[in-house]
This record gives structure tokens, C-alpha cells and sequence, in this order.
């Protein structure tokens, strides 16, 4: 004879999530991601006007190495795109001429913020900022 324990009471085993944390861990996540995407957005932000800085002073560079071959700055950066006699363009691609935000930079070959002594390169950036490549510029 078999004999069971007076007992019947059901311990309930557990062996998932109810719906309710699952929401909970949801929500928490989902703060998370919002709070962090501010900060990511601010840097990408400030990588762009960055990645604007050093282009200006590739494109400076190479309006001066068109200077020594040619005598005088490029009339326009479209000319750093054209090779010279003999030898390769100052830039590889159209998209050097093109700032983060995907407008040409702006060109002066009088240079009259740098004292003539290069030409003015900038950019104005989405905020209004203009980023150049003469001494106190963005």
C-alpha cells in the first residue's frame, strides 16, 4: 500500500518571466537607449564640424601645391580635380570638394582672411557656425 502525505498543496515552479517584468525590462531599456542616443548624436555632430577641419587643410594643401606648379591658387577647387600636364589630380574625387554635410565648401582665391597668403576655404555648418581655414575660424 502506497501511502501519500496528507499535504496536497502545489509548490508552483516558476519557469519564465511574467508579462509584466518583461514590460518593465522593456521600458528600462528603451530609457536607456533614448538617453544615449542624445549623447551619441552630439558626437557625431561635433566628428562632422571636425572631419570639416581637417578637409579645409587638405584642400589648403593643395591649393598651394597648385600654386607652386601653376604659378597662382586654382580659380575654383574644381580645378584641384583636373590633373596638370604629366601628372595626377591634387584630389581623387569630386567628394573632396563636398563638406560632412554634403555642400560644397566655399572658395575665395583672393584669401583676403588669411592676408593673401592662401586662399579662403569654409563651410557654414547646420547651426549657422562658419568653419574655415583662417586663424581664429571655427
Amino acid at each position: 500500500m502506497v501511502v501519500r502525505p496528507q499535504h496536497t498543496a502545489r509548490v508552483a515552479s516558476r519557469s519564465a518571466f511574467t508579462l509584466l517584468e518583461v514590460l518593465i525590462v522593456v521600458a528600462i531599456l528603451v530609457v536607456l537607449a533614448g538617453v544615449s542616443s542624445l549623447y551619441v548624436f552630439r558626437y557625431l555632430e561635433e566628428s562632422k564640424r571636425d572631419r570639416a577641419k581637417a578637409d579645409l587643410q587638405t584642400l589648403t594643401t593643395a591649393c598651394q601645391s597648385y600654386r607652386i606648379k601653376a604659378g597662382d591658387f586654382p580659380p575654383s577647387l574644381h580645378a584641384l580635380l583636373q590633373p596638370p600636364q604629366g601628372g595626377l589630380p591634387y584630389l581623387e574625387s569630386a567628394e573632396h570638394i563636398l563638406d560632412p554635410w554634403q555642400h560644397e565648401y566655399q572658395y575665395n582665391a583672393a584669401g583676403p582672411n588669411n592676408g593673401g597668403l592662401k586662399p579662403d576655404i569654409w563651410t557654414t555648418a547646420p547651426d549657422g557656425t562658419q568653419i574655415g581655414n583662417w586663424p581664429g575660424a571655427h
